[in-house]
């Protein structure tokens, strides 16, 4: 959702860089990425936790699930071994940086939703994304179109995938972040004549 360019030279081409950036998100995420649980009241924290969805083709690893003891009989809920009552999950996304302008986190949060609804076999109504520069968490509902917008950003994926493809580079402003710059080239490879920039670079040269 964020870039397909990136998506594909990580996942298609196995290419990689790190910046000052992802360094930043990578110690943002260190302790949501421990596997662990803890209890903060009728919350229960699950860190770490690992998972899938069959009917997507999606799998990964969330920063945190949190599972709310069920209040109401109108919510939803699953049982935990060991605990008592109830308990419906939320999940959890942490970012480093302040909200996109597009739906790229909605959409990724989404996905983690479709997975634990599969998974648990239970409804998913609403999540959050915790934001480390304004420090702040978004509540985010899983809407039928955000839902539908989650499904065709899988299987725009596969469909990447199965291409084999890299897409060709756009330059954006968000280009300046991304730590594959130096690699993805947008400025040259989006270049309208790219004949005409090879040409002046050897006469330069």
């Amino acid at each position: 959702m964020f870039c397909e360019r990136q998506c594909a030279l990580i996942h298609i081409e196995q290419v990689w860089a790190e910046n000052v950036l992802t360094v930043q998100g990578h110690q943002l995420h260190e302790r949501s990425d421990e596997t662990e649980t803890e209890s903060r009241g009728d919350i229960r924290i699950a860190r770490g936790l690992r998972i899938r969805s069959l009917r997507l083709g999606l799998s990964g690893k969330m920063d945190v699930v949190e599972f709310h003891r069920v209040e109401s009989e109108s919510i939803q809920g699953i049982s935990i071994t060991g605990i008592d009552g109830f308990w419906y999950p939320v999940p959890v996304e942490y970012k480093r940086g302040k909200p996109k302008t597009d739906h790229s986190d909605e959409v990724q949060l989404c996905a983690q939703a479709l997975c634990l609804e599969e998974m648990l076999n239970v409804s998913v109504p609403a999540g959050a994304v915790f934001y480390g520069k304004p420090r702040r968490r978004l509540d985010v509902n899983f809407t039928q179109q955000l839902r539908a917008e989650t499904e065709a950003a899988a299987a725009r994926l596969h469909e990447l995938f199965r291409n084999g493809r890299t897409p060709p580079a756009v330059y954006e402003k968000k280009c300046e972040s991304c730590s594959l710059m130096h690699l993805c080239m947008p400025k040259v490879c989006s270049n309208k004549n790219v004949e005409k920039y090879i040409l002046r670079s050897i006469d330069n040269g």
